[in-house]
């Protein structure tokens, strides 16, 4: 095996892992959050305040994600995953002070800061492994893989906090958050230590300055996937979380055996990116989005036709308790399977052909994230009603006509090279 065969295994494998990362910092602003919302127990808006890290998680895609794709740019592959690794430490160090100083803002700080580093970490994993794998079929397989273990550590995080945390919720107690602290810390230190002195491949690497002819913006399918991002995310967070509304706030299930049915969601969504992982070096980008989206909306039609008419056992709890819940709630959770796969793919679709523009595309893209806080916000306008699955659906039928017209590459004529 030649030494740049070996050198890009090493890169995937670090890109692999960074995905991973992605996944850990995300899913730690839940649990630290709840520790919080604990101190406005009595307050009216006590869950809001609980929510707020997860939505500075969010916001700071909005703020960082331009400048996260123009620093890739200017700096390389490496130099972006190392500060944005820094900013990680940092960040978890910042939530651990407000811990000390009893401060919740200093507390939002840190989760910003934790946002920004998850933005540069997607700006870099998502090109890299695109451009490794050639793009088309093989870059949309790699980013299935990381995509796959971004499942698979989202999963395994609550778990860890949980297991550390145990009665703190109760307590209040803050020393067994901090352990959960320590060990994101060290982590971090650990990934930039590995990275530091790992020899990475930087594609389309110049030593001469490069010259854009034109903004990322001139082209099309970039512009319609950006739209197509915004809303995905949307999607894929606010399907869960409203079936927690209905279910719980109709009475059809308690909250804790509804947040385990709208876990099946997360793990439907993990086995998706798995099969995607095998099939995706073998179906393209186009196709399996266009596959998908046809089932989401007709399992999300169906589930607000049919409602509570029929019931059907699901598992409730980790004992998998079988009991009687509307058929609505079964078709929703089967959703995560249609939208496991439509992250990777639409990214793949939107920077195909892109060249020496990729790197601020991938900026742009990731500012969309922010549909996570914005969909789910606008689905929350109906209440706890199925009918509120008509704003998803809006969602996923503009995904669908990307796949179908918006992802054609119309300005082949724009200098890449």
């Amino acid at each position: 095996m030649s030494k740049s065969n070996n050198l890009k295994i090493i890169t995937i494998i670090a890109m692999m892992f960074l995905y991973a990362m992605i996944a850990f910092v995300t899913n730690l602003a839940a649990p630290v959050g709840k520790i919080w919302e604990q101190t406005f127990e009595g307050s009216d808006h006590a869950n809001i305040y609980g929510m707020l890290g997860n939505f500075c998680n969010f916001l700071a895609y909005l703020i960082m994600g331009i400048p996260a794709g123009n620093f890739l740019a200017k700096f390389g592959y490496k130099k972006t995953a190392l500060t944005a690794i820094m900013l990680g430490l940092g960040g978890i160090a910042i939530q651990w002070l407000s811990g000390v100083t009893d401060s919740f803002y200093v507390y939002l700080i840190g989760a910003l800061i934790c946002g920004f580093c998850v933005c540069m970490l997607n700006t870099v994993t998502n090109p890299m492994l695109n451009l490794l794998g050639g793009g088309g079929k093989k870059g949309n397989q790699l980013n299935m893989i990381g995509g796959t273990l971004n499942s698979l550590s989202g999963s395994l995080t609550p778990m860890l906090v949980g297991a550390l945390i145990g009665e703190s919720l109760k307590g209040k107690e803050i020393d067994d958050v901090n352990v959960v602290l320590y060990i994101a810390m060290a982590v971090f230190a650990l990934i930039y230590v590995v990275i530091r002195f790992t020899p990475l491949a930087e594609p389309q690497a110049t030593t001469n300055k490069v010259v854009y002819e034109r903004s990322p913006w001139a082209f099309r399918h970039l512009t319609l996937g950006v739209i197509a991002i915004f809303f995905y995310v949307g999607v894929e967070v606010g399907v869960p979380a409203a079936l927690i509304s209905y279910l719980e706030n109709n009475h059809y299930a308690g909250y804790d055996a509804a947040t385990f049915i709208a876990g099946l969601y997360w793990l439907l969504m993990l086995l998706g990116r798995t099969i995607g992982s095998f099939i995706g070096g073998k179906v393209s980008s186009r196709t399996m989005v266009t596959c998908v989206s046809v089932v989401a909306l007709g399992l999300m039609a169906a589930a607000m036709v049919l409602g509570d008419t029929i019931s059907v056992k699901m598992p409730t709890n980790w004992s998998f308790v079988m009991e009687s819940v509307p058929v609505a709630a079964l078709l929703i959770v089967l959703v995560g399977l249609c939208t496991s796969v439509m992250w990777t793919s639409i990214f793949n679709m939107a920077t195909e052909g892109l060249g020496k523009y990729t790197a601020k595309a991938s900026g742009i893209f990731m500012m969309m994230v922010v549909g996570g806080g914005i969909v789910p916000l606008a689905q929350s306008a109906f209440g706890s009603n199925l009918i509120g699955y008509i704003v998803p659906m809006i969602g996923v039928a503009f995904i669908l006509f990307y796949a179908l017209i918006g992802s054609k590459n119309v300005n082949k004529d724009i200098k890449i090279d």
